[in-house]
């Protein structure tokens, strides 16, 4: 059964996770955008009120709880009007994960964890190469914006009125 487990992102899980992720993204970046360049999440940005960071899991084969995939929501600066804002990050499956809709059951945890901490706006970055991952989020409700970050691995920003 899936299910969520909030956990630092230095917790071991998460960082094997993140690391996955990383490792993932550096693999596949398109070779124009030049290096994918990763950053380890700093544990405080993820720590409720000001986030927090998921672990996803199910049971694995001998019934123990089996790390499949993370996410996370943090508290960013207000937007343009004033609205309280939260990034949703690091929203990641493990290939043998995907397509059974856990990417879509932990964005919408994320979406009402932020919800609940007062959030207003949920925005994201991506790559445009992530084609999985845009189509998620616009079926989702998010719709392109203005670029809000100087992220240089994203291509595209993504932004959701919620609350």
């Amino acid at each position: 059964m899936l299910r969520f487990r909030e956990a630092a992102v230095s917790d071991g899980d998460a960082h094997a996770l993140l690391a996955s992720y990383f490792a993932e993204r550096a693999a596949g970046f398109p070779p124009e955008q030049g290096v994918y360049r990763p950053t380890f999440p700093a544990p405080a940005q993820f720590a409720p009120p000001a986030g927090v960071f998921l672990v996803v899991e199910d049971d694995g084969a001998d019934g123990s709880p089996a790390p499949l995939g993370c996410g996370g929501v943090r508290r960013i600066e207000p937007s343009p009007d004033g609205l309280v804002r939260y990034e949703v990050k690091h929203l990641w499956l493990a290939p043998a994960a995907r397509g059974r809709g856990a990417g879509r059951r932990l964005l919408a945890e994320l979406e009402a964890r932020a919800i609940a901490f007062g959030a207003e706006e949920l925005v994201l970055d991506t790559n445009a190469s992530l084609e999985a991952a845009g189509g998620l989020y616009r079926t989702a409700g998010f719709e392109h914006v203005e670029p809000y970050n100087d992220n240089p691995n994203a291509t595209d920003w993504y932004g959701k009125r919620v609350g």
